[in-house]
C-alpha cells in the first residue's frame, strides 16, 4: 500500500486498522432499498485517542485521501450506493484509550470538490492548473533521477480533466506504457519519466464554505 498506508506504528493506532473500522460500519449500515440497490452512508466521523490524533494528523492530507479511495473501492465491490462521494473526517477524544477509536455515520448530500494529485514513490503532491515535473529546482515537483530532464513534464488541469505534455526532454515520457507527446491523463493513469514511476489520479474531497 502506497503513501501513510506503507508506515509501521510500533503503538496505537494505525491506518489500517482505521480503514477496517470505516467498512465494517459502512457494512453495519447498509439498507437494502431494492434487489440491486443497497444504500450505505457516505459521511464518517472517527474518534481516537488526542495522542492517536496528532499521530495520524501528521500524515497529512494524503491519510484522508487514501481512506476516502480505499472506502470508495470496497463500497464499489460490494455493490454499494452513497449519496455522494464519502467524507471522512478524524477527531480527538479524549475518553477514548490509545489504540481505541470510535466510528459514526450519516448519510448526506455532500458537495465535492475533485482535486487531481500525482504520487511519485509513496508521496502524493498536489498538483495546480500547470505544474511542472523534472530535475531542476524551477520545476513545480522536482525528481531527483539522473534519466529527467530539468523541465521534462507538465500537467495541465482546468478543474475537469487534465492533460499530460512531454516538455520536448531528452528521454520521453510514457503513459500506460504508450510514448507521449501530448495526451488527456485519464484517472488511475500510470506516467514513467527516465527511471520514475509516477501515478495520476484526482481524488473527491470535502468542498469548504
Amino acid at each position: 500500500m502506497n503513501g501513510a498506508f506503507a508506515r509501521t506504528f510500533r503503538s496505537g493506532l494505525a491506518p489500517v486498522e482505521i480503514t477496517a473500522a470505516l467498512r465494517k460500519e459502512m457494512d453495519t449500515h447498509a439498507s437494502p432499498v431494492a434487489r440491486d440497490r443497497v444504500l450505505v452512508p457516505n459521511r464518517f466521523t472517527v474518534r481516537m485517542n488526542p495522542e492517536d490524533h496528532a499521530a495520524m494528523s501528521a500524515l497529512g492530507a494524503g491519510l484522508i485521501d487514501e481512506l476516502t479511495e480505499l472506502l470508495t473501492d470496497y463500497a464499489t465491490q460490494q455493490r454499494y450506493q452513497m449519496a455522494s462521494p464519502p467524507v471522512i473526517a478524524l477527531e480527538p477524544d479524549p475518553s477514548l484509550t490509545v489504540g481505541l477509536l470510535d466510528v459514526r455515520s450519516a448519510s448526506e448530500k455532500v458537495e465535492v470538490d475533485w482535486a487531481p494529485v500525482l504520487e511519485i514513490d509513496g508521496v502524493r503532491h498536489a498538483l495546480g492548473a500547470r505544474t511542472v515535473i523534472g530535475r531542476g529546482s524551477e520545476a513545480d515537483i522536482t525528481v531527483d533521477d539522473t534519466g529527467i530532464s530539468r523541465k521534462h513534464l507538465e500537467i495541465v488541469w482546468d478543474g475537469r480533466r487534465a492533460e499530460a505534455r512531454d516538455l520536448g526532454s531528452t528521454n520521453g515520457s510514457t503513459l500506460n506504457g504508450a510514448r507521449l507527446t501530448r495526451a488527456a491523463l485519464p484517472n488511475e493513469s500510470m506516467l514513467q519519466i527516465g527511471r520514475t514511476r509516477m501515478l495520476f489520479r484526482v481524488v473527491a474531497r470535502a468542498r469548504e464554505h
